[in-house]
């Protein structure tokens, strides 16, 4: 068996969709040939039994043992080499199907991981979601067809030339028939390929919108806002649908125009050759030759308009991952180096001294998050880390280096033990105290297979403040220079949040922690404070210096009105 995915999927060509899949056909240039050989061999057996059948009908008519005995052989061979062929086609092109797949994912997916922060701002849920829902099954099924698509054409050769030897009136025939009929067909595939774009793009507003409405399906409850999405919700569908309608419209043309035209080329050769059998210009076996020639015709001419067919939504599928993969970061690193040291937010008047547990409390929280934002590069700022340029560091060092995790972080799929660390370089010791420090040790001694249990997309099965902890352990376990935490205890009690705060504290002793928080129980154990007041730090000091000294910090934080 091959191994997929590729383990390294290559730097894929973004200057159009036909130049991305054919980026895919260089890539598996390998495979695609020996499916080509493979589908090759099939058709021609295919091609060939028409003709052979038409020798034994001439050996029968002229009682020809030895030769009815020979053709006979001869088909049952070429019927083996068929079944084998066919078989050995076939795997090739599930297997064109899961490279090309496998690769396009790993593409999307690394650019994604690349774009970050910037994604979600450049490009709908929808879009992004589209892609491993449907796209890959296209551009899949496109590399898949391509070598049962090439091996059509040369059966349709072969058979043309089979029929110009046998008579040339009707290979003529034949050889003109086939490039009329793609002509004909031809046409069809315009509106075709129209209507996909369309159906496409809806569908991918229609997943947006959905994907809104589960987020916020809360947050629409409380404001009396569910109907009201819901009948939006209903609209689009019914866009997509009639979108759908009109899309099989034109699919049920196209497939009409794959039957009737090549029929009327059989009924025409059949007819044809019929005469000229009466006429004893040819004999009874090479009219069974023209007849089964004719039929057999059906087959590949039928394959060349599903590949044209399928790589035309293939060629739809790719504009989309494309779209994705040229869409270019909003912020950028640079070559700098630092050894590390203070972070210095210009903007806000922040500073955050090595190795010190900082709290950042802000009148507004939206205030707090923007600082963590800049000091984590997740915006762009006037920061400075131990002296240089944030903007001036290689953008992978700064996450190495610095991390920043809110409630928003999300938990995946996955055995837990996986989802807390997953480098797997976490040893069992490190684990056990990151579950201290966080106050988890409850939760995973209440599932039924510890850190082997298998959790489900987003921690479903897990409460808010069950979900925070464990997010706050995989934060913990990464062990970065820097931490900065958003509100990391808003959904556990004032009990729990204590132990958190000062375990937090202790863990995280001698490396630089920010949490960015306004509960008090939080403040008071942090070594400093920095009150932030219309985005600029007012105020700096413990807390308890903080509470007696500056009456807008108390009010914050003690949630009494300002004086």
């Amino acid at each position: 068996m091959r191994p997929l995915p590729a383990p390294h999927p290559g730097v894929p060509d973004t200057r159009g969709p036909a130049r991305y899949l054919l980026w895919l056909i260089r890539m598996e240039a390998a495979p695609l040939a020996i499916g080509v050989a493979w589908a090759t061999l099939w058709r021609l057996c295919q091609a060939l039994i028409p003709a052979v059948i038409g020798l034994i009908v001439d050996a029968l008519t002229a009682r020809d043992t030895r030769s009815l005995i020979t053709w006979s052989a001869v088909v049952f061979g070429v019927g083996a080499v068929q079944a084998t062929t066919g078989i050995l086609q076939h795997r090739a092109s599930v297997y064109l199907w899961l490279a090309s797949a496998y690769r396009t994912v790993q593409v999307t997916v690394r650019q994604a991981a690349r774009l970050g922060a910037t994604l979600p701002k450049r490009l709908a849920a929808g879009e992004v979601i589209s892609i491993g829902s449907s796209d890959i099954e296209h551009i899949g099924n496109g590399m898949a067809i391509l070598p049962r698509g090439i091996a059509s054409v040369v059966a349709v050769v072969v058979l043309t030339v089979i029929l110009l030897t046998t008579s040339p009136v009707l290979g003529v025939m034949v050889l003109l028939g086939v490039p009329l009929m793609a002509a004909a067909i031809t046409p069809l595939l315009r509106p075709l390929h129209r209507r996909q774009h369309r159906y496409r793009d809806l569908q991918s507003e229609l997943a947006t919108r959905a994907t809104d409405i589960v987020a916020g399906l809360r947050v629409l409850r409380g404001i009396g806002g569910e109907r009201m999405f819901v009948d939006r919700y209903r609209e689009a569908s019914q866009r997509v649908r009639r979108a759908g309608v009109r899309l099989a419209a034109a699919q049920s043309t196209l497939i009409g125009g794959q039957i009737l035209l090549p029929g009327l080329l059989i009924a025409a050769v059949t007819w044809l050759g019929a005469t000229f059998a009466v006429q004893g210009r040819i004999s009874v076996g090479e009219l069974v030759i023209f007849y089964g020639c004719a039929v057999f015709l059906i087959s590949p001419l039928r394959a060349l308009i599903d590949t044209a067919d399928t790589l035309t939504k293939s060629h739809v599928a790719a504009r989309r991952v494309v779209r994705i993969l040229t869409v270019e970061p909003e912020l950028t690193g640079g070559d700098g180096v630092t050894e590390g040291g203070t972070l210095a937010d210009a903007a806000s008047g922040a500073r955050v001294e090595q190795g010190v547990f900082t709290a950042i409390a802000a009148a507004v929280p939206e205030d707090a998050a923007r600082i963590a934002d800049r000091l984590g590069r997740y915006t762009d700022g006037e920061v400075t880390f131990g002296g240089v340029p944030l903007a001036g560091l290689p953008l992978a060092e700064i996450r190495r280096r610095i991390l920043v995790t809110g409630n928003d972080a999300r938990l995946f799929t996955g055995r837990l033990r996986e989802e807390l660390d997953p480098t797997g370089t976490a040893s069992d010791e490190e684990l056990r105290l990151a579950l201290h420090a966080a106050c988890a040790e409850d939760i995973v001694e209440a599932l039924p297979e510890g850190f082997d249990t298998f959790a489900a997309e987003g921690g479903l099965e897990f409460s808010g403040g069950q979900r925070q902890r464990l997010r706050l352990v995989r934060a913990l376990l990464a062990d970065p220079e820097v931490l900065i935490l958003i509100e990391p205890t808003s959904a556990v009690d004032a009990h729990t949040e204590a132990r958190i705060a000062d375990r937090i504290a202790k863990h995280r002793a001698g490396r630089t922690t920010v949490v960015c928080t306004t509960s008090p129980l939080v403040l008071d154990r942090a070594d400093r404070v920095l009150y932030v007041e219309d985005g600029v730090v007012r105020a700096e000091g413990t807390h308890r210096a903080l509470l007696a000294a500056e009456p807008r910090y108390r009010a914050t934080v003690t949630r009494e009105e300002a004086p």
